[in-house]
């Protein structure tokens, strides 16, 4: 297997090339044996119908002499042969296979043997023989009464003719079989060679294209055929690249900011605390500070792992079937003291028969972003409405609020990683812009959905939909 490998074309050209000419090859082996068949069965049916032609003729011309003994009248010499007729050799038995006459072309070799007792009596028989010197025969036979007795006449003609016009044929198509493939060959490869030029051109364009040169593409020379939607698909491939390399740069970009500011701060009021002599209550605030700053850091990686895990596919979804309104309700407790310090209302309202195919830890986390979300933006003694409902098979939480709602511009990027509506307020409220991001893989990886409605008077609505248990 590894030798025919080793001899195997390295290139597409010379394979598409050797493929051409096998199946051309193929197909012509298959042509020059069905042509030589058929020429075959043509020769010799018109030997056959030149041997009966002869037989009929032979039949009129034989008697019984005096001595009992079978001839042909010497009149049948003066009869007409055809253009193409050979000379016959000819037999003729009795009805119990005993020779009556036999031509002197025949002479002493046998013709067939002895008679079967079944030959020529349902009209012309036809078979291929050898004589008894191995001269291909054609045999046709017939029984006939001659002068009221019955006879078995035998007529046959060489073969050797059709069997020389049939090899002739033959040679022919075998010798010309190699200057054939030959030309079909050359043709072959230039053919195969125009055809992929315009893969060698994308090759050598792809070639180019480099992490810093993504916007590049390759040409488009035909949109209509097989290579314009390859050139067309890997234009598609490089823009998801592109756009994928961009994501990358900015969630880089972001997320080395996110850490950065924290750390600054940390270190900041750590080097103005020690540059100052202070009482303990000072540094108690300078340490609470710093507290305050590790833990925003802490949150901020925190959410990086989890976004990381949930790219790496490597969170597994523990489902069980739970009841929703007692797990959202759960989640709210959870967050009630940040809407006790802004004085806000968290009510929740809903389908108690309510049934959801869930992970438990993932989801709570999704409701959880969403309220806190809600309760940053929900100015102080505002109100927050959670509402369950259960439609068909599908499950809808709702977290509306009543803050200042998000402009048209900003409602497609609000689920990207680390977008900000506002970047001034969403840093005081301790915001790293990956909880809505988190918020939409978790209602992604249960088969559902996260919408956002901003209702004409302002607040926000955010829309879980799972699929019902």
């Amino acid at each position: 297997m590894k030798r025919l490998r080793r001899f195997r074309p390295r290139n597409v050209r010379a394979r598409l090339t050797l493929w051409y000419v096998a199946v051309l090859a193929g197909v012509l082996l298959i042509y020059g044996a069905s042509t030589s068949a058929l020429l075959l069965y043509q020769l010799r049916s018109q030997l056959d119908r030149l041997a009966v032609e002869d037989l009929e003729t032979v039949e009129g011309f034989l008697n019984f002499g005096p001595d009992g003994k079978v001839f042909l009248r010497n009149d049948y010499h003066d009869h007409p042969y055809p253009a193409n007729m050979q000379e016959r050799l000819l037999e003729v038995h009795d009805a119990n296979g005993a020779l009556l006459y036999r031509n002197e072309l025949l002479g002493s070799r046998e013709m067939g043997g002895t008679p079967q007792p079944a030959e020529g009596i349902t009209g012309y028989s036809q078979r291929s023989i050898r004589l008894s010197d191995g001269t291909p025969v054609r045999l046709v036979s017939k029984r006939h009464m001659l002068d009221g007795k019955p006879t078995l006449i035998r007529v046959g003609f060489s073969e050797e003719p059709l069997w020389q016009s049939f090899w002739q044929v033959v040679i022919g198509l075998i010798a010309g079989l190699p200057l054939a493939l030959g030309l079909a060959g050359m043709g072959g490869y230039l053919l195969a060679k125009h055809a992929l030029s315009p893969i060698g051109r994308m090759a050598r364009r792809a070639h180019e294209i480099n992490a810093e040169r993504l916007s590049a593409r390759l040409e488009v020379e035909n949109p209509e055929d097989e290579l314009g939607d390859l050139a067309k698909a890997f234009n598609e491939t490089l823009a998801r690249l592109e756009r994928s390399f961009e994501q990358l740069r900015r969630f880089t970009s972001d997320a080395s900011h996110e850490i950065r500011t924290p750390l600054t701060a940390i270190r900041s009021v750590g080097e103005v605390g020690l540059k100052k002599q202070g009482s303990s209550e000072h540094y108690r605030e300078v340490i609470g500070s710093m507290l305050e700053e590790s833990g925003r850091l802490g949150r901020v990686v925190d959410c990086l792992l989890t976004i990381a895990r949930a790219d790496a596919g490597q969170i597994q979804l523990a489902r069980t079937t739970t009841p929703v309104l007692p797990f959202v309700r759960d989640a709210i407790s959870l967050l009630e003291v940040l809407a006790e310090e802004k004085a806000q209302h968290l009510s929740l309202e809903g389908d108690a028969d309510a049934k959801m195919e869930a992970d438990p830890m993932i989801l709570r986390q999704v409701v959880i972003n969403l309220l806190d979300n809600a309760i940053k933006y929900t100015p102080a003694g505002g109100d927050i409405s959670v509402r369950v409902s259960h439609a068909l098979k599908t499950i809808a939480i709702e977290v509306e609020d009543c803050g200042p709602g998000i402009a048209v511009e900003h409602r497609e990027r609000i689920f990207d990683r680390f977008y900000r509506v506002d970047e001034g307020r969403s840093r005081e409220a301790g915001g790293a812009g990956l909880g809505l991001a988190i918020a939409k893989w978790g209602a992604n990886a249960h088969g559902g959905r996260l919408e956002l409605d901003c209702p004409p008077g302002g607040g926000c609505i955010f829309r879980v939909l799972l699929p019902a248990a």
